[in-house]
């Protein structure tokens, strides 16, 4: 495999862990970066630009779209971490003074106190409090899509519990959430906010809601089989049976709130590519993922940093812990982001940051002043701990004498 990019002098095992990823863990197209103090010290990518292509040498001589090599400049669905972007929009606006943390909900948003929501908070929102991970009905993507619709659908929605009484993963619903929420402060998008106030300041290659003159550098993201070397030390955890039948079971909170979009959307789809829906639906590069997060920890080339230090106080204090009504796993979070935990191992008690379904990861860890970004083209099934994004965390827990990681 033809690893392409640049490490710093002794960041060197971060690229073997990146490679061994492709040579054993069935890796087939895939970028990792890594600031360090607000310079970038690992940026590399290889493989395919499709997860069923291949990037050989038809693909360098200007082949099929399908056999294209991954470049610097590729980018991919990132799925969930996407959250860890959006998150860090009502923390902005706290720290701009637009928005009170504590305030109800309903004091920007009248519409979302309906059916007994009326006492949840801005908090409990971003802390998967609110109690509507799912929908009574599913909505189409063009529905999902129409911040309109979506919205008014998750506002008039009935808790599944009491607001501010439990978590649970809002795997979806957090797009509306959040739009609704943000759109009401601003009266703009999340996409558009991201944009304007985040992605072009730093120059970052990200995007929620993916314009049309990007379109040609996403790659095609699909399923890859589950491979895991023997004594890799990979994190392993065997989904319990409560676990495993939530995920079969149609009337579970799990699996509708991994549904409440139907019929299943194509992920490569353009039209899902341009929702703006900042719970699962971003583009990024590994590039712009690490560098996003170098950002909040502090100046990155000139840039001026994202978060005042009382915001990144904010950012890695833990609001909600313990058993998961969605997820049925013990979870962390803060205000948007996931926290360091045996679920979502990152490099210690101070990172935060937010896994993607299936692969992608992007997260900060002030006390090391590491910065982590990894995109993948292979899903594979993991939800919060994927083994490729884990192995390269413990390369870089081990090149910047970070304590270790659960293994």
């Amino acid at each position: 495999m033809d690893v392409r990019g640049t490490v710093a002098a002794g960041w060197e095992p971060v690229r073997d862990a990146f490679l061994r990823n492709f040579e054993q863990r069935g890796e087939r197209g895939a970028a990792v970066a890594v600031h360090r103090d607000g310079v970038r010290v690992v940026d590399l990518w290889a493989g395919a630009k499709d997860v069923d292509g291949e990037a050989g040498e038809a693909a360098e001589a200007g082949g099929a779209d399908t056999e294209a090599p991954w470049t610097e400049d590729t980018a991919q669905v990132v799925r969930s971490a996407t959250k860890g972007v959006a998150a860090a929009v009502p923390l902005l606006l706290h720290q701009r003074g637009l928005l009170d943390l504590d305030a109800p909900v309903a004091a920007y948003w009248p519409e979302f106190k309906a059916a007994g929501k009326d006492r949840a908070t801005v908090r409990d929102l971003l802390a998967h409090r609110a109690g509507v991970p799912v929908l009574d009905r599913p909505l189409t993507l063009a529905e999902a899509a129409d911040l309109s619709t979506a919205t008014a659908a998750i506002a008039a929605q009935a808790p599944v519990w009491e607001p501010g009484t439990a978590h649970g993963y809002h795997a979806h619903t957090f797009s509306w959430l959040l739009s609704g929420l943000v759109h009401r402060v601003t009266g703009r998008t999340v996409g558009r906010w991201v944009a304007e106030e985040i992605a072009d300041p730093l120059g970052l290659d990200l995007w929620i809601g993916l314009p049309d003159a990007e379109a040609h550098r996403v790659g095609r993201i699909g399923p890859v089989e589950e491979v895991e070397p023997p004594g890799s030390g990979a994190l392993r955890l065997r989904p319990k049976r409560a676990v495993t039948e939530a995920y079969r079971d149609p009337d579970s909170l799990t699996r509708r709130a991994f549904g409440v979009i139907a019929p299943k959307p194509d992920e490569n789809d353009p039209a899902y590519r341009a929702a703006e829906l900042p719970g699962a639906a971003g583009v990024a590069t590994a590039r712009a993922l690490s560098r996003f997060y170098a950002a909040t920890l502090g100046p990155v080339d000139g840039a001026g940093r994202l978060f005042a230090p009382e915001t990144l106080a904010l950012a890695r204090t833990e609001e909600s812990a313990g058993p998961d009504r969605v997820l049925l796993v013990g979870t962390r979070f803060g205000l948007g982001h996931m926290l360091h935990g045996p679920a979502s191992p990152l490099l210690g008690p101070s990172s935060f940051g937010h896994p993607g379904r299936g692969g992608s990861l992007g997260f900060a860890d002030p006390d090391s002043g590491i910065a982590f970004g990894y995109v993948t083209n292979g899903m594979r099934k993991t939800v919060t701990a994927d083994p490729r994004a884990q192995a390269l965390v413990r390369a870089v827990a081990a090149v910047a004498g970070v304590g270790s990681i659960r293994r």
